[in-house]
């Protein structure tokens, strides 16, 4: 919150007036970072300010569904929520939220601020604008060591609802619903150090009505980078149609550094590569993305592209990964 979306607010001109933490002290060092009238000792205050028309909650998933229990009770005042990836435990709290949301007139959406990243942007306009003509095959290629936080040892977790998350949602994002799913995973050497866990590697095949396949690796290990060999660190993805390629690479891997994402595309029409670039970065200036798209659809009176609803789809999907990798089988969706 502090590191990426509100840099991304206050770099957009957005008006955050509020802020709460479970450490006090920590939400006071914040707001006066970035310039917050208000930081309270605890959530339930900050709930009670009748100025908080939307509220943007980023913490642990297994706290996530009482705090939406809680500010539900405030829809006199608050129009939104925005609420962390995963949305819950599992599928189950996740369509608790989406009820508890839906019941008290409040929209509900879901920080899957992967889809804003500039090159994934990019090539949803390049399959929507149909250059590629019919998707065959998508990949995620991810080798990446991530900054595990505290909670997630207390929870037995590691990839998939985690960082697979992000790329199921995005495979979501370009080529609509997969129809069933298969998993294999299995732990990550040095994370297995620190906790038990059963998804560090992850790898999935998903199969779309349409003939479309999409496979996914996330290999949090990346070999033993850190245990004294050379590193070999990156993401790349790549779109191929009946028309055209897209090809492209996420600078995530190497934050704090800012490195932008990249795309490159060439079709049958214009038999060239095209590589746009720009000097935004997923992280922090992606993170504008979700807060934006909620604002914009209470104005509008729509579903925010990520809302509560969709998103209950990308729960399902990353559910059924873990079912598909404990059971050895397909699951239909």
């Amino acid at each position: 919150m502090a590191d990426c979306q509100l840099v991304a607010y206050r770099a957009n001109g957005l008006n955050p007036i509020a802020i709460a933490s479970q450490n006090p002290e920590k939400a006071r060092a914040v707001a006066k970072r970035h310039e917050i009238d208000r930081a309270y000792d605890n959530y339930g205050e900050l709930l009670n300010n009748s100025r908080v028309e939307v509220l943007d909650i980023a913490v642990p998933p297994d706290v996530q569904l009482s705090i939406i229990r809680d500010a539900v009770k405030h829809n006199d005042h608050i129009r939104g929520i925005l609420a962390q990836k995963p949305l819950g435990m599992n599928l189950a709290e996740a369509q608790e939220s989406v009820r508890l949301c839906r019941e008290a007139g409040i929209e509900l959406a879901v920080n899957q601020n992967m889809r804003f990243d500039h090159s994934v942007r990019a090539c949803k306009d390049l399959l929507d604008r149909r250059l590629l003509g019919e998707p065959v095959l998508a990949t995620i290629d991810m080798r990446g060591i991530p900054h595990w936080m505290p909670w997630q040892q207390r929870l037995g977790w590691v990839t998939l609802r985690i960082m697979s998350i992000h790329h199921l949602d995005t495979f979501r994002y370009w080529l609509g619903d997969p129809v069933r799913v298969f998993a294999s995973v299995r732990p990550d050497p040095r994370t297995a150090k620190k906790f038990p866990h059963e998804d560090g590697i992850c790898l999935y095949i998903l199969e779309f009505a349409n003939g479309a396949r999409a496979m996914g690796c996330d290999d949090v290990w990346a070999g033993p980078a850190l245990e004294g060999a050379e590193s070999d660190i990156g993401i790349k993805w790549r779109v191929e149609g009946t028309e055209g390629i897209a090809r492209g690479t996420i600078g995530w891997p190497s934050y704090p550094a800012r490195t932008p994402s990249t795309i490159d595309y060439t079709t049958t029409a214009e038999k060239k590569w095209h590589s746009p670039r720009w000097e935004e970065a997923w992280f922090p200036d992606a993170f504008i993305g979700p807060m934006a798209e909620l604002l914009i659809a209470l104005e509008e009176k729509r579903k925010p592209c990520i809302s509560g609803e969709d998103n209950l789809k990308t729960m399902a999907l990353v559910d059924a990964c873990y079912q598909s990798a404990r059971e050895h089988r397909c699951i239909d969706l």
